[in-house]
């Protein structure tokens, strides 16, 4: 049996022996008798911009897109309301945090765990990194909180962040915090996990399918191959500060002509990371390529020896998040043949899937026709 969640929103649980029951928001009992075709789909028109931190709903307006200042939803607010609905349904204690990985952005790579999760939080914490396309699987009642970061630009620090989650998860709620990729690597959801376990928060990791994963097999990269690379290795290109002379020295030992180095966050220290390889002795040659959004329609693919990549993402105007992957794996991708015969560098779109998601995804999504449906009564409240 699996165990119920405890969103107030939506409640999923099969037993062996008894019918599925689901708690649906309002109007998803009545598209629960609609035949599947019909039903709505996500659109990518809605806006999702990360300045938008809100307090109604994934796409409410209260924040305007320019007002930085403003972005900060009302935290006290959303506590006494997730309190109130947490003793309402007779809940006791503190809730729970879930730390989701939502892949690298192609919403049919999400785990079935994800979504279910996503249709049951009552707060859900969210990077810069998770698409649009992701977000408009959150239920609409969920309090929404923009915790993304870039370069030059934090939102929240990340004591803050875990701060923000201990204070959801005293409240009595189920807190969802959404990353991109997989929440241990390279996500600091270990962090996470430690500071939440120490104030004795109840606290789990979902794995997301890592970056390295999905845009290696969305290119048709394999990562080891047999008498090509016998190992892989993930770098960060990105350093805690004072850490730059350690992230070289790392850089330069895991030269490896046998091994596929996959580089996180390394496109702004590129030009130096190349240089610590070849003077490791990396073959400036090696196939590498830069990929820009990898699996979304919006993805931008750059190939090129590594001696000339950071000159080839430079004129190709890539943009992070950029992942890199150099080997000579690289050279097994369509895309590098492509590149060698036509010398045209630049590769874009994806594989589509993140435009519309396709009907196999829909219908796991969608109402089973044997499923009874409820609206909890503190939804209306709300």
């Amino acid at each position: 049996m699996l165990r119920p969640l405890a969103g107030p929103t939506m409640q999923t649980f099969v037993e062996s022996d008894a019918s599925i029951r689901i708690f649906l928001p309002i109007g998803a009992a009545r598209r629960g008798a609609m035949p599947r075709a019909n039903l709505p789909r996500p659109s990518r028109e809605r806006n999702c911009s990360p300045l938008r931190a809100l307090t109604g709903g994934p796409y409410n307006d209260d924040v305007g897109a320019g007002d930085v200042a403003g972005s900060a939803p009302d935290v006290d607010g959303m506590l006494r309301l997730v309190a109130d609905r947490a003793a309402r349904r007779g809940g006791t204690g503190v809730g729970r945090v879930y730390l989701v990985g939502t892949g690298p952005g192609d919403p049919g790579l999400l785990t079935m765990r994800a979504v279910q999760l996503m249709r049951s939080a009552d707060v859900v914490l969210y990077d810069r990194l998770v698409s649009s396309d992701i977000l408009q699987l959150v239920h609409p009642g969920a309090r929404m909180v923009y915790v993304g970061k870039q370069r030059g630009f934090h939102t929240r620090t990340q004591d803050q962040i875990q701060e923000l989650l201990e204070h959801f998860a005293d409240a009595g709620a189920l807190v969802l915090r959404l990353k991109g990729g997989d929440p241990y690597v390279f996500g600091r959801g270990g962090e996470e996990m430690g500071f939440l376990r120490e104030r004795g928060i109840a606290v789990h990791c979902v794995p997301g399918i890592t970056a390295a994963s999905g845009i290696s097999a969305e290119l048709g990269i394999p990562l080891t191959h047999r008498g090509v690379a016998t190992s892989v290795r993930f770098l960060t290109g990105h350093s805690q500060e004072g850490g730059r002379e350690e992230l070289d020295k790392t850089i330069a030992m895991s030269v490896d002509p046998m091994a596929t180095l996959v580089v996180y966050m390394g496109l702004q220290t590129l030009p130096n990371l190349t240089t610590m390889l070849v003077e490791g002795g990396q073959d400036p040659r090696t196939p590498s390529v830069a990929v820009e959004r990898g699996t979304t329609s919006d993805q931008r693919v750059v190939f090129s020896h590594l001696e000339e990549l950071p000159a080839a993402t430079t004129d190709a105007s890539l943009k992070s998040p950029t992942l890199i992957i150099i080997g000579q794996v690289v050279a097994l991708a369509p895309g590098w043949k492509s590149w060698i015969d036509t010398g045209v560098a630049l590769q874009t779109g994806g594989n589509g899937s993140s435009n519309v998601l396709p009907t196999d995804y829909q219908d796991l999504l969608a109402p089973l026709d044997d499923v009874e449906t409820e609206t909890p009564a503190d939804w209306e409240a709300h």
